[in-house]
């Protein structure tokens, strides 16, 4: 029975998601199979080894306060592979065969965790250092996307630097690269689940934010507005990847917020998506193209836009290790093709192990 450890929470502003997406695996997965190993990291940083995880405590966050929690840190040592945990004053080791790193952001989506789970030796779930650190930040991401041919909206890279000296200077220097047409989307390059994300809808609007996409980065990028459909594919693969059928948000906020993703219910999904048969084999296409070009592997889910016209697709973002919750975009566009939630971490746990074995 291979041992499988489930890393939740963690640093960033998408740690409560982390816990519900993680609360879904533990609640999904064939446990005939696998011995799990559930590791919650606090906001803070602390790690626990979590026995005996009760999801619905992971979810809710309640999972810090237990009592059984055995301070934890995965060893870089090759010999430990797995864990040193600390229990009744002593230090054991404890072997861990593969990981499934359920941490969406800084800190788990960025290659921080994929490089330290590759220095200890362990298989993970999901894409390596370089294509993490590639797709988390989005500006390193539109100019991979570049050498791909795949149309991807105007954007211009504002540095913190540039803006405390003179926003104004700055902000206008974005505005000419998108030849004043507003609305433009601010986004700090680096955050994930729309957090800090802002419309612009005139020079005033743009200033505030970029005030608040800073909050969040050092670095940000003021992207051209796209009239169209959000469209979403699901890849799934190493050497040979898949993709899924493609599915549609059709947010009834202003955009897809962090809210209008995880607590709007009025937020419709449509699974295929509401464009024509040519359009979702552009996506599915294309997705497999960034994702291929980003050098993923395992997983990731790969946004784009539809035009309203149907005429063009245009790549939005990629995310290595897309949200895991009951209502996430990425399992149920698999699920659609038949592929059972379960099956999918199977199926996941299995790239991982024939990345390191095959």
């Amino acid at each position: 029975m291979l041992k499988l450890a489930v890393l939740f929470g963690g640093l960033s502003n998408e740690h409560k998601i982390s816990c519900i997406s993680a609360s879904s695996i533990l609640t999904n997965v064939d446990q005939s199979q696998y011995e799990l190993i559930p590791v919650g990291i606090t906001h803070e940083g602390r790690w626990f080894l979590y026995e005996n995880a009760e999801p619905e405590k992971v979810k809710s966050g309640a999972w810090e306060h237990e009592p059984g929690l055995c301070p934890a840190v995965l060893s870089p040592d090759r010999k430990t592979h797995g864990l040193l945990v600390q229990r009744d004053g002593k230090m054991e080791e404890l072997h861990i065969d593969v990981c499934f790193p359920v941490l969406h952001g800084f800190g788990g989506e960025d290659g921080a965790v994929q490089g330290l789970l590759t220095l200890a030796g362990i298989p993970f779930v999901g894409p390596g250092i370089a294509a993490s650190a590639n797709a988390m930040d989005k500006s390193l991401t539109k100019i991979v996307v570049e050498t791909t041919g795949v149309r991807q909206a105007a954007y211009e890279i504002v540095l913190r630097p540039d803006y405390q000296k003179d926003a104004v200077a700055a902000a206008k220097r974005a505005e000419t690269t998108l030849h004043g047409t507003y609305p433009m989307f601010v986004k700090p390059c680096s955050s994930g689940s729309s957090v800090g994300v802002a419309r612009a809808d005139d020079f005033d609007g743009l200033i505030k934010g970029l005030e608040e996409a800073f909050r969040w980065d050092t670095k940000v990028l003021v992207e051209e507005f796209i009239d169209g459909y959000e469209v979403e594919c699901a890849v799934l693969g190493n050497v040979d990847p898949i993709a899924s059928m493609v599915g549609q948000i059709a947010p009834t906020q202003t955009f897809y917020t962090f809210d209008a993703k995880y607590n709007d219910a009025s937020s419709a999904l449509y699974i295929p998506a509401h464009i024509s048969k040519q359009a979702i084999a552009k996506v599915q296409e294309n997705a497999i193209r960034v994702y291929t070009a980003l050098g993923c592997r395992g997983l990731s889910r790969v946004d784009f836009f539809c035009t309203c016209d149907g005429e063009e697709i245009v790549f939005n973002e990629i995310n290595t290790i897309p949200g895991f919750t009951s209502i996430s975009m990425y399992p149920k566009l698999f699920e659609y093709g038949g592929l059972s939630y379960s099956t999918l971490i199977d199926r996941l746990i299995a790239l991982a192990m024939e990345e390191v074995h095959g």
